[in-house]
């Protein structure tokens, strides 16, 4: 009989367990046992520089879950950090305040045993302070493979660093292919030099690695922190159906070829220098996009194409071949698109195999084109351009973002 019993009892699945957590060292001690389908819920509450570790192996149907007790009631402060590596992890209504370390959240445990199939949701990360720090940090850091991080509030990085990088590596094959979207980007302001991005998709050294994120239906609202709202510095991204809301910058197709950028709205709103979509390199593709009152000039134009530096370097400028702008609508912009921008004095290599065409365009403020360098590489045509421009469709703004709990 108890031989019997022991029997079902092996062969019976292990039950979901909700494990309330009341401090930082609780959780440890809990991160150590976690199983397929636990949650781990947070007491409400005020976490003082804790740092939150765990590597945990959840499967797709059956998450681990760490979550608040209450969506935005659980609030993290000073040093506090979060460092999620394994599998199929979900993080749920955590909200980071006024972040005084070099890394807040990252989908990582650490530097061997990164993040996969996990998820960062309905949380928050914010600051109200002007922070003193030189050191470079970062809000979120991707790493790994097929991560979302959705549904979350980022707002208000003083400090130099970007808001959220996706981290790549040369040795790795599995990695990248991770999801950002319905997320609210809030005010970042201004920070008087390079590094201020929002969201960095890889760097120069990793910059031909296929990344092929997607970076869909998120709102950006006056992420000033430099030119480069977005910074791609990778392979085979799709950027699509966000919002640009009076941000002063653009978003930069920096390094990394074969990008898809379609159905985003630019806003000016007021914004000085705010602009649309810059493109170097290869085989991009600039699609149904609205572009509408933008004052951005050069680099921040509506749209700009730049120079190539023959044999350059992988954080140079390499020449655009092959780019599509096609479909695009720009509205009272300053300046609409610009052939040619040299970013380095070395930069002399003009666009090539590239084609705009179908674009509507208006000139009441300023010209269709600037041309300044060679176009023969270009060809241009059933473009549509008017002082007034009329029965054109503007799509909507993207769909409300950011936690349900912060609305």
């Amino acid at each position: 009989m108890r031989l019997t019993l022991l029997s079902l009892a092996l062969a019976l699945p292990a039950l979901a367990r909700d494990i309330s957590i009341a401090d930082a060292a609780a959780f440890a001690a809990a991160a150590q046992n976690v199983k397929a389908g636990d949650t781990l819920v947070l007491k409400d509450g005020t976490w003082a520089d804790a740092h939150l570790k765990i590597n945990a192996e959840g499967t797709e149907a059956k998450p681990v879950t760490i979550k608040a007790k209450t969506p935005g009631k659980v609030i993290f402060t000073g040093g506090s950090r979060l460092s999620v590596g394994g599998a199929h992890v979900v993080v749920d209504g955590l909200w980071f305040q006024n972040p005084t370390g070099e890394q807040v959240i990252e989908l990582r445990q650490d530097s061997k045993h990164l993040a996969s199939d996990c998820r960062i949701t309905n949380c928050a990360v914010t600051n109200d302070t002007q922070l003193a720090s030189t050191d470079s940090s970062q809000f979120v850091s991707i790493y790994g493979a097929r991560n979302r991080v959705d549904h979350c509030y980022i707002a208000g990085k003083t400090t130099q660093g970007t808001t959220m990088v996706v981290w790549l590596s040369n040795e790795s094959k599995d990695q990248g292919k991770h999801q950002i979207d319905h997320n609210h980007f809030g005010p970042r302001p201004k920070l008087g030099k390079n590094g201020g991005e929002t969201i960095r998709l890889g760097d120069s050294k990793t910059s031909m690695q296929t990344a092929a994120c997607i970076v869909e239906h998120n709102l950006f609202e006056k992420c000033d922190g430099e030119a480069e709202c977005i910074s791609n510095k990778s392979c085979g991204n799709l950027y699509r159906r966000n919002t640009f809301k009076g941000v002063s910058g653009t978003l930069t197709l920096r390094h990394g070829n074969a990008c898809m950028v379609e159905h985003n709205i630019f806003l000016g709103d007021g914004a000085k220098g705010a602009g649309g979509v810059r493109i170097i390199g290869e085989d991009h593709v600039v699609t149904g996009n609205l572009f509408e009152n933008l004052t951005g000039d050069d680099e921040r134009s509506a749209l700009c194409i730049m120079l190539g530096i023959p044999d350059s370097v992988p954080n140079g400028y390499f020449q655009v071949k092959r780019a599509k702008v096609i479909n695009n609508t720009f509205i009272n912009c300053k300046h609409n698109i610009l052939i040619g921008l040299g970013g380095d004095k070395k930069a002399v290599l003009p666009p090539v195999e590239t084609e705009i065409s179908g674009n509507h365009i208006q000139t009441k403020l300023g010209e269709a084109f600037e041309i300044k360098s060679a176009t023969d590489g270009v060809t241009m045509k059933d473009n549509e351009t008017a002082k007034e421009l009329s029965n054109i469709a503007k799509p909507s703004i993207s769909e409300a973002t950011g936690p349900a709990w912060k609305k």
